[in-house]
């Protein structure tokens, strides 16, 4: 696979260029530079506070960057520029962008009062205008992909958390995104559990979906992550191939990080 030090800009997927964000007097971003190929699995570690979570949101612009350029299959996220300046899109331009990127959270946000298939076809019917029986076929066809064909008709009280979190991956697969972001999927989860969640994930690489995952599991991030990159104090510290950062990490704070994690 081509990595994205290796391809011309507006052919990345993702590609960030200082990008800066601050809550307040915090400074959360402090100019983030990074870069992420089609088909590429980017595996982003830290600690707590880092800013792992809040570069994902700027992403999909749920998080309005203060500094700097984000683009998305080489299109700005959030913004238009004109004349060297910025101007911020309207509400439905975004959406129209946020469309295009999954997202799946720590928790899993079903409609607690839906089905699992219903939670699957409800942004497809809804925002796309997919009819009733294609969206159908489509949420039973993602839910048997996640190994929960079986649980098409369940309510969310009925499953269990790494269940509740493949129906929310198989929810952001219909919409069919380019690009899919996780935070975190499998931190609020049950250790027995984590597993059938990582499965999942592992599937949608070798299928080819290119996603940045904010991840505590270091054999995942090992085993699928064709990068690894380390942030601390709102920069990234290191990148590189994951067996190298794991292994033979070149910076002090990697290293102090790693001790204690692996």
């Amino acid at each position: 696979m081509s990595t994205a030090a290796d391809m011309p800009a507006e052919q990345l997927m993702v590609r960030a260029e200082g990008v800066h964000k601050r809550f307040g007097h915090v400074e959360v971003l402090k100019g983030i530079d990074l870069a992420v190929a089609p088909r590429e699995v980017m595996c982003v570690i830290g600690p707590s506070g880092s800013g792992k979570s809040t570069f994902l949101r700027c992403i999909n612009h749920l998080e309005k960057v203060d500094a700097g350029r984000l683009w998305v299959d080489g299109r700005l996220v959030g913004y238009r520029e004109s004349g060297g300046k910025l101007h911020e899109l309207k509400d439905r331009e975004v959406a129209a962008q946020r469309r295009e990127i999954g997202m799946v959270f720590q928790r899993f946000h079903l409609f607690p009062h839906m089905t699992a298939l219903e939670n699957v076809i409800e942004a497809p019917q809804r925002v796309k205008g997919v009819g009733k029986q294609a969206a159908r076929a489509r949420g039973t066809e993602l839910l048997e992909r996640v190994g929960l064909g079986d649980r098409v008709h369940n309510y969310p009280n009925q499953l269990s958390g790494g269940q509740q979190q493949r129906v929310a991956i198989a929810r952001a697969l219909a919409m069919e995104p380019k690009l899919m972001l996780f935070d975190e999927p499998t931190s609020a989860l049950d250790p027995e559990l984590v597993g059938e969640v990582l499965d999942v994930m592992r599937g949608l690489a070798a299928d080819g979906m290119t996603m940045v995952v904010v991840t505590h599991e270091m054999g995942f991030a090992r085993e699928v992550g064709d990068t690894l990159v380390f942030m601390d104090d709102g920069v990234v510290v290191e990148s590189g191939a994951p067996r190298q950062v794991l292994t033979d990490p070149q910076h002090e704070r990697t290293r102090a990080f790693l001790s204690k994690v692996l």
